[in-house]
């Protein structure tokens, strides 16, 4: 990691170097949207193309609607879930 990304973005940051350590920059990249971005819940989040080992030529990025389409679908993913996980108290009860 830069020490421009870890001043900017000091919690990501140390999630994104354990991803790193554990899985390679590869997969960091190959699965940004679904695991790194989602922290932005909860944290300042870097685009995925200001990451130091980011590279225009090889990896693709997401639209803004893109990005936003994947978060509306993993909403209704959660709710789903969580209704499920309530009819299922229900009838245990």
């Amino acid at each position: 990691m830069t020490d421009d990304l870890r001043a900017d973005y000091p919690e990501a940051a140390e999630y994104i170097e354990q991803a790193v350590t554990a899985h390679g920059e590869e997969w960091v990249l190959e699965n940004y949207y679904q695991q790194i971005s989602q922290l932005g819940v909860v944290m300042d989040v870097p685009e995925k193309e200001e990451l130091p080992f980011f590279d225009a030529d090889e990896h693709d990025t997401m639209s803004d609607e893109e990005v936003r389409k994947m978060g509306e679908a993993l909403s209704q993913y959660r709710q789903n879930l969580i209704a499920a996980s309530r009819e299922a108290t229900e009838r245990d009860d």
